[in-house]
């Protein structure tokens, strides 16, 4: 039996195998409502046998998104366009998981396939808010800094859409800390430059991304997991690294925090990242063991021997695919086959099982 199908259980949780979905914005969404693009996109994964399915990132807010077509989970009716495809996710004998997100000053911007850039207010942008009022590029407008008293709000929106999870039937809930966007703004001295108690010195840089995990944590049911992604360095020198990243994991585990997602890079639109199959690993191998906390690697892991070889070493609990799992779908089914492991397919699908 395969290490990546062996089952993982967290709080009280089972996940069948150590295959996540890593969560990818399908930029899709009408309102912020899911659709059915999503619920297709969600269960044709859920039937290729990933043990998890996470959904994109999901704003608290409606100027929390990164585009207009984002998801959102702002109101009762963002959680009942979700229900369904936790459901079904669930009869498919996977686990169902959503990521709170809230985009900072990476916000107001077009979908990647028309350039991803920054839109006007006069093209239906809005106004972005982070830390500091520290543009993300050259020629963006620079977003507002927030208040004390928003970042009140939005701990209540945070607690909000967490309990709308709940409602939707989701199992895991994931805080957004990665990839340039608020909460990972406010962890990186590059783009935090507050004078207050929410900048400066690192325990102020992450006492508002704390507060979050913790309200989140709070809110959601003791017997389900909460999990974290984290970009473990910013690839630019003088910024958020792997050494902050472990310290904050070890503050995320005395939280309650169950699983730290270790991904890299997008709060510095230069930045330099080295990219190469299973790059992030050692990420996720370093936070493993020195906070002590579970942990899934991500990046360029696309062969199941890679993946394998992975968790078997015990570098990471589990393995985020995403652009592989945009490629092929059923990439676990196929995974399985190669790796010599048996596993159960879709009845519908069964005629088209290898013998």
């Amino acid at each position: 039996m395969a290490t990546l199908f062996d089952s993982l259980h967290l709080r009280g949780v089972q996940l069948r195998n150590r295959i996540f979905l890593s969560p990818m914005c399908q930029y899709s969404a009408r309102d912020g409502l899911a659709g059915p693009w999503h619920t297709v996109h969600y269960g044709t994964r859920a039937v290729g046998g990933v043990g998890l399915v996470m959904v994109e990132a999901t704003a608290v807010v409606p100027e929390g998104r990164i585009t207009p077509f984002d998801l959102g989970l702002w109101s009762d009716a963002h959680a009942a366009a979700l229900e369904p495809i936790a459901r079904f996710t669930a009869s498919q004998g996977a686990v169902a998981g959503v990521q709170l997100a809230h985009s900072g000053r990476k916000g107001s911007c077009r979908a990647p396939w028309h350039g991803g850039s920054q839109l006007a207010l006069s093209q239906g942008g809005w106004e972005t808010v982070a830390p500091s009022p520290l543009a993300f590029r050259p020629g963006d407008r620079p977003p507002r800094e927030l208040t004390a008293g928003e970042l009140g709000a939005l701990l209540s929106a945070y607690e909000a859409a967490t309990a709308r999870a709940r409602a939707a039937g989701f199992q895991v809930v994931e805080v957004h800390m990665a990839h340039g966007y608020l909460l990972h703004e406010f962890l990186s001295p590059l783009s935090n430059r507050r004078e207050d108690d929410c900048g400066g010195s690192w325990e102020n840089r992450v006492r508002f991304p704390l507060a979050v995990a913790e309200t989140v944590r709070k809110h959601w049911p003791e017997d389900r997991p909460v999990f974290v992604r984290l970009s473990a360095t910013d690839w630019v020198e003088g910024g958020w690294d792997l050494d902050q990243s472990v310290r904050l994991a070890r503050r995320l585990r005395e939280l309650g925090v169950d699983l730290v997602d270790c991904s890299s890079a997008g709060l510095a639109h230069d930045a330099t990242v080295p990219e190469a199959p299973g790059y992030q690993v050692p990420f996720a191998d370093a936070v493993r063991a020195d906070a002590g906390i579970p942990t899934a690697a991500v990046g360029r892991i696309t062969e199941p021997r890679q993946a394998e070889a992975i968790v078997t070493a015990g570098n990471a609990d589990a393995v985020s695919l995403g652009r592989e799992l945009l490629r092929c779908p059923y990439w676990p089914l196929t995974a399985a086959r190669e790796l010599g492991v048996e596993i159960l397919w879709p009845d519908p699908y069964l005629r088209a099982k290898p013998a």
